[in-house]
């Protein structure tokens, strides 16, 4: 599952019409954003924190916010009331179960349908000459 090299893995999972009332149940998200990180074997630096959108100010963006601070990076989510649409990233300094993070969601919101993206961060980060490489520099600057 974890490459050499490779500083850091993200799952990024978009969570379509999820449960009805979990995008706006606080509580849940926040139960959610306790729970996963245990679940992975991870460690928190700091409990979650959970913010309400302004769905009067902005309507089509009503719904939380959150993360928990990872030893290892973080978890946000974000929801979106207006659609029951949920999106969130797991982002890890070590290798984790995506299938089982995929999992957690799924029994946490019941999405009719996600979609799933993988990441790998960092793939020049330990380059063993100590400039971090060079090849995917010079992609980036194409």
């Amino acid at each position: 599952m974890s490459k050499p090299g490779v500083f850091g893995y993200e799952l990024l999972l978009d969570l379509y019409d999820c449960r009805d009332g979990v995008c706006d149940d606080l509580t849940h998200c926040y139960n959610f954003l306790d729970e996963i990180v245990g679940f992975l074997g991870m460690e928190k630096q700091a409990p979650p924190s959970v913010f309400r959108s302004d769905g009067v100010r902005f309507p089509d963006k009503a719904g939380l916010s959150g993360w928990v601070p990872l030893i290892e990076s973080s978890v946000v989510i974000h929801t979106l009331i207006p659609k029951d649409f949920i999106t969130v990233d797991i982002y890890c300094c070590r290798a984790f179960d995506r299938k089982k993070a995929e999992e957690f969601c799924r029994r946490f919101f019941a999405p009719k349908r996600v979609e799933t993206q993988f990441v790998e961060r960092g793939l020049d980060y330990y380059a063993s000459d100590g400039s971090y490489g060079s090849s995917h520099k010079e992609l980036a600057h194409k």
